[in-house]
């Protein structure tokens, strides 16, 4: 079950594709990793999406990597009566803490604002979204418990609809109560990622690391100009980014996501963490057997930067079309990574290798490979680090993972150019050099006659010690 592109896609899981063999199906069409939304998952489903797909792995023996989405803290308006009301441009209104339904008070129409966390914090001139960005408002006064506020873009005010707050970093932690529940029963079950959601501070992403405790890699979710401010301190202890441009595109102008989006993932990138581009990517495909033109150059522009990854939501969770969807997803990067400009674009992006020996020997697979013009770079990996580096460098030859640790194998798998193979630890250098050489024919990567790369650590075994880089051929006997 070989790809034909570097770049892995993520199919969420939903009602329309909830079985093990709509999950297979997906796989089959071009799914490396399968997201579960904890947002619309109740635990004991959980547990069965999960089983599904480790039935699907086992089938198809192919390491899958499962990630489990938190919802994060909810913020929202309370009730409306009748449901909705009218908001003009211009209008004034007040917001408060009171819970009882909205009502007119001297001529002013009362919300309630059950948060007391954006009191706090709210002050004149701050900006509230209301429903995605359908309303606007713009506070003149605010006290602890009370805030008066213009209406600058109307609409319908609807019970319940969210609230953004963009200016603002609010005192509220990205793990709620559901958060940390979900939490536990993502890691009891064996998840590969978790997606923080609602990252503001790097502390955020310290708070979930330490509960996960290296039993899961965390993916921190940029959704919110505050994370974009403190990116180093949260690139620093994320294992992986998500560019989440739907809640991005709320709270920052619409105009600024694509650039937001490319700096992402270059930083990314020169950090050698995975990088995964999210949000209404083949939206039309959710009642459309195909997408629209600008989608596939929306997907195409992900692609062509080098992102680790492109992510399908409601698409292949909730759609009419989920198989056609990860198919033209499929399709889409392939043609991208053979078009003629596509590794002029990626070369120029190229991130100069840290003066650490790990990533001299990745570095120097690399240019070794192209020069030679060797079958493939094969990376011994236990931790998964000497993985991450090799597709750090973005080889033009494939990358071919092997590992002893099937977590590893797992996690790996969001990983651009890495095809993750789970074999026992290498006894000694010839076990290492014969079972590589074996590995690569077996899974098509050499020929009799071919060269490949290798790379590992010696003492072998040693997490991330790689030190160790060895040309070998394929030989007829490998057959």
């Amino acid at each position: 079950m070989r790809r034909s592109r570097n770049v892995k896609i993520l199919a969420t899981l939903g009602p329309a594709s909830s079985t093990a063999e709509m999950i297979r199906a997906l796989f089959v069409a071009g799914a490396d990793v399968f997201r579960i939304n904890m947002s619309h998952t109740p635990r004991d489903r959980l547990a069965e999406l999960i089983a599904a797909v480790r039935g699907v792995e086992r089938d198809l023996g192919r390491p899958i990597g499962i990630l489990a989405d938190l919802q994060g803290p909810k913020l929202r308006i309370g009730e409306i009566a009748g449901g909705e009301t009218a908001l003009n441009a211009g209008d004034v209104i007040t917001l408060d803490l009171d819970a009882a339904p909205a009502a007119r008070e001297k001529g002013l129409l009362r919300v309630p604002l059950p948060h007391k966390e954006i009191f706090a914090v709210l002050k004149p001139g701050a900006t509230l979204l209301v429903d995605d960005g359908r309303i606007n408002l713009q506070v003149m006064e605010a006290s602890a418990a009370r805030a008066t506020a213009r209406v600058v873009i109307g609409g319908a005010l609807k019970s319940r609809k969210g609230v953004n707050v963009p200016d603002l970093v609010l005192p509220i932690a990205a793990l709620s109560p559901k958060d940390r529940a979900d939490l536990d029963a993502a890691l009891h079950e064996g998840v590969d990622w978790i997606a923080l959601s609602f990252v503001q501070k790097p502390e955020d992403v310290a708070e979930a690391r330490k509960i996960v405790a290296g039993r899961a890699g965390v993916l921190a979710k940029i959704e919110k100009p505050s994370a974009l401010t403190s990116l180093d301190g949260i690139l620093e202890l994320a294992d992986a980014l998500m560019v989440a441009r739907g809640d991005l595109g709320v709270e920052l102008p619409l105009e600024q996501v694509p650039g937001r989006q490319k700096h992402l993932i270059r930083a990314a990138r020169k950090a050698g963490k995975p990088v995964v581009v999210a949000t209404q990517m083949l939206e039309s495909m959710i009642t459309s057997p195909s997408p629209t033109r600008a989608e596939v150059s929306d997907v195409a522009t992900a692609v062509f930067e080098g992102a680790d990854a492109i992510m399908l939501s409601a698409e292949s969770a909730s759609g009419s079309f989920p198989v056609e969807a990860v198919a033209t997803m499929d399709r889409i990067a392939t043609t991208v990574e053979a078009d003629r400009y596509y590794r002029s674009i990626i070369d120029a992006q190229h991130a100069t290798p840290e003066p650490t020996t790990p990533d001299a020997i990745t570095a120097a697979a690399r240019q070794v490979a192209e020069t030679l013009n060797l079958a493939c770079i094969v990376s011994w990996t236990k931790s998964g680090s000497t993985g991450l580096r090799a597709a750090r460098e973005r080889p033009v030859v494939p990358i071919l993972a092997l590992t002893p640790v099937e977590t590893t194998a797992r996690r790996l798998s969001i990983v651009w150019g890495l095809h993750c193979v789970t074999t026992e630890d290498a006894h000694d250098l010839d076990d290492m050099v014969d079972r590589a050489c074996k590995l690569a024919w077996r899974d098509g990567f050499a020929s009799a006659g071919q060269r490949i790369a290798i790379t590992a650590g010696l003492p072998l075994g040693t997490p991330g010690a790689t030190n160790l880089l060895r040309i070998a051929f394929v030989g007829r006997n490998q057959e």
